[in-house]
């Protein structure tokens, strides 16, 4: 993926002149209360001698909390917090496509970047960038030498690697209790400003047991890690500076863990992945609660230029293949085909849409997609034989679907099983029909002679011919990707790829490198369109993946709280999240 889209904006925060003095935040337990607004609401009308609150940052990790799974869990001291917050459950670790790792990910959650410029991939920091993207800790010693910064580490790689500046750095391997401690133990001295705790238990307990929140051992390691934030909480309200200082407390996952992937997340990219769905929150008693969920895929529109083939009986616009042999499968060969169709026209009986075959004749060899009133039908022909077909549902609605078909070999028989929209529909034995290849050009649009079809009105592209029988699993869960990419299934066995994305001129060119180009009726109509359909799923841009926290936003959220103006120089990916406070003017 490309890096996001950087978001330089400045973290404004209008204050009024009010003077903020506080009483001593007491903490709830009931998860159906907010936890007490510490700021007075009897303000004295002379604001002449107002002092500003001094900014400080409580930022707690939390390894391994899938953000799904702490929100079905909905642990009563986090279920406050959010209350008062800026969070995401489906926030994200990552948005590329790189393996995590926990070091990956407090990586991604301290520098501000990602590993695409970091370089940290392996559990070991082996071939990092630090020294160009050094983390938060580094950052602050040089922009504010006198401020006191402490990293408390359930994981010693953590400390050596990502808090070699902190003015203290303490170390308790595997032991989340002595964490706790040891961060209640710095909220009590009057300099600390930078507070950072890093909590390994949820991520040992996910990695045994599973991370799901039916897992016990899981779900009994977030429980302890919320008492602990409560116990943590309860230190920091109790500091005897609490109402001149304006804590942002901080508490993210680093990553999340595998789990199944939920079937509506399939094609969300990084939305789709577990191991990246993680939690963040920035807390102040002050926000206003605001959460950021992720894109619904059925909203994001699926955009571009397609070939529109229409016409009556013998006179269709189509667009044919310069190749006489792509597109038969032989007598034992096995393929699949991949296509994105939508059907503007009228209900219509037997108009050919795609074809390798001369003529719907019965007795003509040969392959063809037509359609029968709001169906799309597969027929196969073969000298000698009547033909034979299978449906794969209703098209003619008017949106865009995703349509599949292989040719397959399976214990002595040969079939073709069609797919639909993500959904595998029947199967046909063609065991009888053997090899029905022929010359007849493969073919996009109308194609048969006078009185074989009948009205098309169609937009077809992303066209895909595979030389391999995809897995029904494999299609099931990729054949909605509106673009075939490098990690779509049996990419290597792809024999033809034509996106249709030209926008004009006669010429279908094929992408892939191994198959020529279809050439088009002269009058075709290109189409420009941007629709939403269920039925496909779009390319997500990077910008998509920033609607959503990210782990690198951390660094940015915090540098602006802090009064840092971020120089381009440090070439951050993150961008800031703007609070809105419940006693202050949001303009």
């Amino acid at each position: 993926m490309k890096d996001l889209t950087k978001y330089k904006q400045s973290f404004l925060i209008n204050t009024v002149g009010l003077v903020c003095l506080a009483a001593i935040l007491l903490f709830a337990s009931s998860c159906n209360k907010d936890f007490p607004n510490t700021l007075r609401v009897d303000y004295p009308d002379d604001t002449t001698n107002v002092t500003l609150k001094e900014r400080k940052v409580l930022y707690i990790i939390l390894d391994g909390v899938r953000g799904n799974a702490l929100k079905t869990v909905n642990p009563p001291n986090l279920a406050q917090i959010v209350r008062k917050s800026i969070y995401a459950y489906d926030a994200l670790s990552d948005f590329g496509t790189n393996a995590m790792t926990n070091a990956g990910a407090w990586t991604n959650a301290t520098t501000g970047v990602t590993s695409d410029k970091h370089k940290v991939v392996s559990e070991d920091f082996s071939g990092s960038q630090l020294a160009t993207y050094p983390s938060l800790f580094t950052r602050l010693k040089q922009v504010k030498p006198n401020l006191r910064t402490a990293s408390i580490a359930a994981s010693q790689a953590f400390n050596a690697n990502l808090a070699l500046d902190a003015v203290s750095k303490v170390n308790f391997e595997n032991d989340d209790a002595k964490v706790k401690d040891a961060i209640v133990e710095e909220l009590k001295k009057p300099e600390a400003a930078v507070v950072i705790g890093q909590f390994h238990s949820a991520e040992i307990a996910g990695a045994a047991n599973g991370y799901t929140d039916n897992t016990t051992a899981y779900t009994n390691a977030i429980l302890t890690l919320d008492t602990y934030i409560g116990n943590i909480m309860t230190a920091l309200q109790q500091r005897p500076t609490f109402a001149k200082e304006d804590w942002m407390v901080v508490i993210a996952s680093n990553k999340g863990g595998n789990v199944p992937v939920d079937p509506g997340s399939v094609g969300l990219g990084a939305f789709s992945d577990p191991v990246r769905n993680n939690f963040i929150a920035f807390y102040n008693p002050r926000f206003v609660s605001q959460i950021t969920p992720k894109p619904d895929i059925n909203s994001l529109p699926y955009s571009g230029f397609a070939p529109r083939f229409t016409g009556t009986s013998s006179i269709f616009t189509n667009a044919k293949l310069n190749n006489n042999t792509l597109g038969n499968f032989g007598s034992n060969g096995q393929f699949t085909f991949v296509c994105k169709i939508k059907n503007d026209g009228a209900a219509s009986n037997y108009p050919a849409v795609v074809s390798k075959r001369a003529s719907f004749n019965i007795g003509v060899p040969g392959w063809v997609l037509f359609l029968e009133n709001d169906v799309i039908m597969l027929n196969i022909g073969q000298v000698g034989f009547s033909n034979r077909q299978v449906s794969f549902g209703k098209i003619r609605d008017g949106i865009w679907h995703s349509l599949a078909f292989k040719i397959y070999n399976d214990a002595g028989k040969r079939w073709a099983t069609v797919f639909l929209d993500g959904v595998k529909g029947l199967s046909l034995d063609i065991t009888d029909r053997g090899n029905f290849d022929t010359t007849a050009p493969f073919t996009l649009g109308g194609n048969f002679a006078a009185n074989e079809g009948g009205t098309i009105n169609v937009l077809i592209k992303d066209i895909a011919l595979f030389s391999a029988a995809i897995s029904d699993a494999d299609l099931v869960a990729n054949m909605k990707k509106a673009v075939i990419s490098a990690d779509y299934p049996n990419y290597a066995s792809l024999a033809g790829y034509w996106p249709a994305n030209e926008g004009g001129g006669t010429t279908i060119a094929d992408v892939s490198g191994k198959a020529p180009s279809f050439t088009t009726s002269a009058n075709i109509n290109w189409t420009s369109f941007s629709d939403s359909s269920p039925h496909v799923s779009p390319l997500i841009s990077s910008a998509t993946f920033g609607v959503v926290i990210n782990n690198v936003d951390i660094p940015y959220q915090i540098y602006q709280w802090m009064g840092i103006i971020v120089p381009n120089s440090w070439d951050l990916m993150g961008k800031t999240w703007r609070p809105t406070y419940t006693d202050v003017r949001n303009n």
